[in-house]
C-alpha cells in the first residue's frame, strides 16, 4: 500500500492525462462519498460505469474480431472470458485503483473494495472516464496499460 505521499500519481499509472480533470474526479467519487460531502447526485461513478462497462466491450470484441474472429458465437464466449468481473478486479488490484478512489466512510471501515463487484465497477467507471475524456482510442491504450486487453495468442480463436 502507498501513503498518499508516495502513491503514483494515476494517470501516470494509466497513462492518459485527463484533458477535464473533472471528469477523473467523478470516476473516482463513490455514491456514499458523494452523499456524506454534499455533492451533486451527478458527482458520482454510476454512469460512468455503465459507459465504461460497454466502452469496455466494444474495445474488446474489436481486437477479438480484428484477430481473425469471425464466429459470433466463438467471440462471444471469448468476449465472457475476457469481460469478467475476475478480470476486472485483477486490473483494479494491479494498479491499487482502491488507493485512489473516494469511499463513502461505511464503504472505507467495511473496505468494500475487496468485493470484486465493487473494484471491477470501479474500473469500469475508470474507463467511461478516460473515453468520454479522450474518445475510444485514449480508453484502447488505458485498457492497454492496465491488462485488459488479450494478448496476441489470448485472444485468437482456435
Amino acid at each position: 500500500m502507498f501513503n498518499h505521499a508516495d502513491r503514483p500519481d494515476l494517470e501516470e499509472v494509466i497513462g492518459h492525462t485527463f484533458a477535464a480533470p473533472g471528469i477523473l474526479n467523478r470516476a473516482l467519487s463513490r455514491k456514499a462519498y458523494c452523499q456524506e460531502q454534499g455533492h451533486p447526485d451527478t458527482g458520482h461513478m454510476d454512469a460512468l460505469a455503465t459507459l465504461g462497462d460497454a466502452v469496455i466491450e466494444l474495445l474488446i470484441l474489436t481486437r477479438l474480431v480484428e484477430q481473425g474472429g469471425s464466429n459470433k458465437g466463438e467471440i462471444s464466449v471469448q468476449k465472457m472470458d475476457l469481460v469478467n468481473m475476475s478480470i476486472l478486479r485483477r486490473a483494479g488490484e494491479t494498479i491499487h485503483l482502491h488507493e485512489y478512489i473516494h469511499w463513502g466512510n461505511g464503504e472505507n471501515r467495511m473496505h468494500i473494495w475487496s468485493s470484486g463487484r465493487v473494484l471491477a465497477e470501479c474500473i469500469e467507471a475508470l474507463v467511461g472516464a478516460v473515453y468520454l475524456d479522450g474518445g475510444l482510442s485514449a480508453a484502447g491504450h488505458v485498457m492497454d496499460n492496465i491488462g485488459l486487453f488479450p494478448t496476441e495468442t489470448e485472444g485468437k480463436p482456435e
